[in-house]
């Protein structure tokens, strides 16, 4: 009986997103499984292509004269039958193609070469002795000889050793195999990740808090493997910097795994899977996988397969290991919720909490969304009791509170004739931290040696020649677009106007770096940010130094005030506060208030007592001084008043439109176009604001305008988004533009 598979191919082409039927030949049968990729004849020109196999069936439901047979099936990892469920949801939720989020679900693309050691062992002394006198009284046999003594000394001996150091060709161990004195096992090695490790997990007795958190959330464990809810699923561990969260994520890991079931931890940083998976692999040991972006194709595929075969329970990684193939899942753990790296910058754009809740559904799993500075709409659905809320309010190590907070007006710095990047009081702050041994770190949201490069004559800033984005100073004499990556030398005179006033202006990591070595010229410093981390093993070796006592100083962006717990750390610095306060977004003052808290967290962890400095020209402003107070409540009060005020998600839910095109008045035409249409429908309802030139105008070669829409209730967005993407696939009018929809419930 013949049979046949339903497919979608691998076309990000609307018109194509469809299934398509092929048959499937006989000695092919046993390799084609639901969720495998296969090669098929494509088109009227038969173009070989890759297909997701979503459906295997006897049953004809096309002619069966235009029915062609696949042409193979590839090696990468099948999907599971909940993974191609999970797809079909993303590719409804986000309007994107199936094949697109069969590709997203699908985290290891290609099949890797598997790594296979091969080893020998002894399996009958007597019959090896015998065989060895036999072969000491002939001159030709002198490999078995050195072969048999060897093998009776260790019992045991790898391939690489006995055809390395003892020279045995393949003939005469397999002749001697024959025999079977000796037997050959041959078993897979999966290539290690984790290089590095910190002082991993010590055991601790949880406090009262602790305990209780870990018990309200695991009564739900039962009720949601049989009904599932948002309100007993999905719950938000809110606790205070150095509160102890991680240790109920491993009291809940430790009881879903003695039951059997598995667990996804997601984390938003590469920088914080060093000591993550250093804590968690000291708990849990082998059970641990670990995926992330610096890995190698081949760790990444093993560290795939270790879960798929089961031989690794625990999955850590970024929001991409949401995609884990587990079929006993019983729990997603999401620390440090708030960051905006779980939001998918590419189609599907998907968030990772949505995504998560909609898996644990699926599986009748706990979802834990943790944070110290949890976002607005995730606190707005706790209040309210859509999710559960559970609070730390201390932190978890004796003898550790939270650090004494300064904030220094870097106006009243300027007028008192202090042009440099330390105020005064930081600055006595870190002499006094050096003297008393401790470390201490400094926070800057920027990379590279200076902001931007200006003429001081004319004004004249050096913008890229791809983007509407100023370009940024590297080693003083290169600069660099941090949008697309371009470079270009550094002009001695103004392009404009000719003049030799140009330089550089504002502050990067490099040159703090290079004011600080000048200023405390004895102490010992590393920086942190793309460009002292750029090669794979960069980032752990600089935690690993800074964790041990190797440096006083460590200077970073972002990537070193989040997660990180370095006891000797009493001082933190944080040198721009505002940096991120104005940056033409309604989320500006949460991502500020959120990196400062995150930031002031780091000092004081230990037992002794932390302070944290912060230099800001904006002292009075809401988010500046309830992160100095560690204060989210007071925060979240002001701030939510100022959504619903302007009808910003939570009040609203948003989608956002952008237009991308060669051309700008044409690009800015069709956007327009887009709203006079949706006005003509029935979306009277709906709010547009726009169009308008996006943040960045331009980006590699592309025109962006953007359009945003706000309503009630997320449905009617999704209608909208439906029928404008309808219109256009049906107008054909702007077929050269590319256009995205980015729905993001709140």
């Amino acid at each position: 009986m013949a049979v046949y598979i339903d497919v979608i191919v691998d076309i990000s082409v609307n018109s194509l997103d469809r299934i398509f039927q092929y048959r499937v030949p006989e000695e092919l049968l046993d390799a084609v499984k639901v969720g495998c990729q296969v090669n098929v004849p494509f088109g009227s020109g038969n173009r070989r292509r890759q297909a997701y196999v979503i459906g295997v069936d006897t049953v004809l439901a096309y002619d069966a004269s235009k029915i062609k047979d696949i042409l193979g099936v590839t090696k990468a990892p099948a999907a599971t039958g909940q993974l191609i469920a999970l797809a079909d949801w993303m590719h409804e939720r986000y309007g994107c193609t199936m094949a697109q989020a069969l590709k997203t679900v699908l985290p290891v693309k290609k099949s890797v070469k598997e790594v296979k050691r091969t080893a020998y062992f002894l399996t009958d002394r007597e019959g090896a002795q015998q065989l060895l006198e036999k072969s000491r009284k002939s001159r030709r046999e002198k490999a078995r000889v050195r072969l048999l003594e060897a093998m009776l000394k260790e019992g045991c001996m790898s391939k690489e050793t006995v055809t390395g150091v003892l020279q045995i060709s393949a003939s005469t161990m397999k002749s001697i195999l024959q025999t079977g004195v000796i037997r050959e096992e041959t078993s897979q090695v999966y290539r290690n990740p984790v290089r590095q490790r910190l002082d991993g997990w010590q055991e601790v007795c949880l406090n009262d808090e602790q305990m209780n958190a870990v018990a309200s959330i695991w009564q739900n464990a039962a009720i949601c493997r049989e009904h599932w809810s948002r309100e007993q699923g999905m719950h938000l561990l809110y606790g205070i910097t150095g509160s102890g969260k991680t240790e109920v994520y491993m009291a809940l890991m430790e009881k879903v795994l003695n039951e059997g079931r598995q667990i996804i931890v997601l984390i938003p940083e590469i920088s914080l899977t060093l000591q993550t998976v250093s804590r968690f692999y000291a708990r849990f040991g082998s059970q641990i996988a670990v995926m992330n972006s610096r890995l190698s194709a081949g760790e990444r595929y093993d560290q795939y397969m270790r879960a798929k075969r089961g031989e690794a329970s625990v999955m850590i990684g970024p929001r991409s290991a949401l995609f884990t193939p587990f079929d006993r899942l019983g729990l997603i753990i999401i620390d440090e919720e708030h960051e905006s790296a779980y939001q998918s910058e590419i189609v599907p754009r998907y968030q990772a909490a949505e995504v998560a809740a909609r898996r644990a559904e699926m599986s009748g799993a706990l979802v834990v969304l943790g944070s110290a500075t949890p976002s607005v709409a995730v606190y707005q659905k706790a209040r309210e009791g859509m999710i559960g809320l559970h609070r730390l309010t201390q932190r978890a190590r004796t003898g550790s509170r939270l650090p004494d907070v300064k904030v220094v007006d870097l106006r009243e710095e300027f007028r008192m004739k202090n042009r440099g990047i330390l105020s005064q009081s930081l600055h006595e702050a870190m002499d006094a931290c050096l003297k008393r041994g401790d470390q201490m770190m400094l926070f800057l949201n920027r990379r590279g040696y200076a902001g931007f490069v200006s003429c001081r004559s004319c004004g004249y800033v050096v913008k890229c020649r791809h983007c509407d984005v100023s370009m940024t100073v590297h080693h003083h004499t290169l600069l660099k677009c941090h949008y697309c990556g371009s470079e270009q030398p550094m002009p001695r005179v103004c392009p404009s106007c000719g003049s030799p006033y140009i330089a550089g202006f504002g502050v990067g990591t490099q040159k703090v770096e290079e004011f600080v070595q000048k200023e405390f010229p004895k102490a010992r410093i590393l920086r942190m940010d793309r460009d002292t981390t750029s090669g794979k093993d960069d980032m752990g070796r600089i935690l690993q130094t800074f964790s041990e006592g190797g440096a006083d100083i460590l200077i970073g962006t972002q990537m070193i005030v989040k997660g990180h717990d370095f006891a000797n750390v009493t001082l933190v610095g944080i040198l721009a506060a505002d940096l991120s306060l104005f940056a033409g977004d309604y989320q500006s003052s949460e991502r500020t208030f959120q990196l400062l808290t995150q930031a002031a967290g780091r000092a004081g962890r230990g037992d002794r007592p932390g302070e944290v400095i912060i230099q800001t020209y904006q002292p009075e402003h809401y988010c500046i001084q309830t992160a100095a107070a560690q204060d989210y409540d007071s925060f979240y009060s002001q701030e939510i008043r100022f959504r619903q005020m302007l009808h910003y998600p939570p009040d609203r839910q948003m989608m956002v439109m952008l237009a991308e095109g060669e051309h700008d008045q044409q690009t800015g035409q069709a956007v327009q176009k887009l709203r006079e249409i949706a006005g003509e429908a029935d979306f009277e309802a709906v709010e547009f604001i726009g169009p308008s030139r996006a943040g960045i105008a331009k980006a590699k070669d592309l025109y962006r305008y953007t359009m945003y829409m706000k309503h009630q209730d997320i449905k009617e967005l999704m209608r909208l988004r439906d029928f404008l993407e309808g219109y256009l696939k049906w107008s054909q009018q702007f077929s050269n533009i590319y256009f995205t929809f980015d729905i993001r419930e709140s």
